[in-house]
């Protein structure tokens, strides 16, 4: 952690459970007037503590009802490219997440679809597809058992 003062680890927990909350609310829980709590606040935004504000959409509401994750191999030419493919899974709004991993596969991606034919749709006509893809493994998650934003301050 770097320069954050005990309010300011405070701050950050309650923006992390409901960013909705106007600076007084904040100030409150957090034990500072309003005046100090917005400065922290506008100082952890513009240092990049915080990296933005978002709603968060359930999203079986908006009819996306398969959960996938993909283990996505490359090729040794493909590997040697991992900026391009980078960039194409970062066109893709079904790809919610993407890490390069270490080890046996080269990237995890999280993706989201209508259902699972649309995975399908999507698995074959466009990931599938991106040059250097060797081999895909895709997991379906059938449940979500938790799910949440907020790192542990």
């Amino acid at each position: 952690m770097t320069d954050l003062d005990p309010f300011e680890m405070k701050i950050l927990r309650e923006l992390q459970r409901d960013a909705n909350q106007t600076t007084a609310e904040i100030a409150e829980r957090v034990g500072l007037s309003v005046s100090p709590c917005w400065r922290r606040i506008d100082r952890l935004e513009r240092e990049g503590f915080i990296k933005k504000r978002v709603a968060i959409i359930d999203r079986r509401k908006v009819g996306l009802n398969a959960h996938v994750f993909a283990q996505v191999k490359l090729n040794a030419h493909g590997r040697a490219n991992l900026d391009e493919f980078s960039a194409a899974i970062q066109g893709f709004p079904e790809v919610l997440d993407a890490y390069v991993l270490m080890g046996t596969t080269d990237f995890m991606l999280r993706i989201v679809a209508k259902d699972i034919d649309a995975y399908e749709r999507f698995f074959f006509d466009q990931l599938s597809k991106l040059p250097g893809v060797q081999e895909i493994n895709s997991t379906v998650a059938l449940s979500e058992i938790k799910a949440t934003t907020e790192l542990p301050l």
